[in-house]
């Protein structure tokens, strides 16, 4: 069954009473609201966030999007080198379904996330798909130690120095945040899409699954 998040409205209301004492407390709530904001500091995390540095991460459970064949952007291409220093090209993985996973070891949900990761990876080794992560903040020593550390055998691109790997999905999947994970279709589309953690491994497997079930 195909997956999608769900996002609920926020619903404005009016008050029925527009009187001028009415006014008046709106307006002094203002102010209060105003001498509170010019009083905070403002949040690390959030900065990094909205800045798109990609250091800041997305704690809450992942929203899940499944894009119908007819609606995917075109074929990603992308490419770097590896944590190993080995040479790394989309081009090289043509015609797998690939699950692409943004990430940094100073992130605890990508820490949390690396087993889930994994047992998809597992799963799924033995037949046409490919798994990559792209790790956008770290040297490969540090990436090569979160590896060994969590168990990670599939490669990551070391995209700290470039940007050019998260650059690539930029205009067809913006990644608002890290961990984020998408997966490609047989031919590199983006066919689905998980912003923040994977609560755990059963929805990428299914996600995996219905892009293998796929004409090519």
């Amino acid at each position: 069954m195909p997956l999608a998040s769900m996002i609920r409205p926020i619903r404005s209301g009016r008050s029925s009473r527009t009187g001028r004492p009415a006014r008046l407390v709106g307006a002094a709530l203002a102010a209060l609201f105003a001498v509170a904001l010019t009083a905070c500091a403002p949040d690390p995390v959030a900065q990094q966030y909205l800045s798109g540095d990609g250091k800041g991460y997305i704690s809450a459970d992942g929203a899940v999007v499944e894009i119908a064949p007819e609606d995917r952007g075109e074929p990603i291409v992308f490419g770097g080198v590896t944590e190993d220093g080995e040479k790394f090209s989309s081009e090289d993985i043509a015609g797998d379904v690939t699950v692409v996973n943004f990430w940094y070891a100073g992130c605890a949900p990508c820490r949390v996330e690396a087993k889930d990761l994994e047992s998809v990876w597992q799963a799924n080794e033995d037949e046409d798909v490919s798994f990559v992560g792209i790790n956008i903040y770290d040297q490969a020593d540090t990436a090569k130690a979160f590896a060994e550390t969590y168990g990670v055998t599939y490669p990551s691109i070391i995209d700290v120095d470039s940007g050019a790997a998260k650059l690539a999905f930029a205009g067809d999947a913006p990644l608002q945040g890290t961990p984020s994970t998408l997966v490609l279709d047989k031919q590199g589309r983006v066919a689905a899409r998980i912003v923040g953690p994977l609560d755990g491994p059963s929805i990428l497997s299914t996600l995996v699954e219905d892009a293998l079930a796929e004409s090519a």
